[in-house]
């Protein structure tokens, strides 16, 4: 497990303080971060073995976690972005209310065509690089 920053600050005083070499101080702080940065890659590999698992199940209640939450995620985005606003005018319409009186929120809607248009040009970079798996 990974130490947090604070920790590695704190062992790396010690270090300081226990070794009077500075050379031989840098070098141990080096091989502690070494050290970390192995556990943290380890974790992380460990984490994709689990979600490999996970996604090659036969069980649609195991595999099928992901594409229902981007499925009801899309859902949600569509009916917060677009059909609300929809649903919304009509009413007013239908009750003699000024449809223009309806404002439209393009600030949660800018912020994730941001976020999806950063991912799109991210994978486009993958491709350029050859990354293609």
């Amino acid at each position: 497990m990974a130490f947090p920053l604070q920790i590695l600050s704190i062992v790396g005083t010690i270090i300081d303080r226990i070794i009077p070499d500075k050379a031989a101080a840098e070098k141990a702080k080096q091989e502690l971060a070494k050290a970390d940065l192995d556990a943290e890659i380890k974790l992380a590999l460990g984490q994709i073995e689990v979600n490999k698992v996970e996604a090659a199940h036969s069980s649609v209640f195991v595999a099928g976690w992901r594409p229902y939450i981007g499925w009801v995620c899309g859902t949600a985005l569509a009916y917060h972005a677009v059909v609300k606003h929809i649903i919304v005018l009509l009413i007013t319409i239908y009750n003699g209310g000024d449809p223009n009186s309806v404002s439209f929120d393009m600030d949660t809607l800018g912020y994730i065509l941001g976020a999806l248009l950063g991912l799109g040009w991210a994978r486009t970079y993958e491709k350029k690089l050859g990354v293609n798996k």
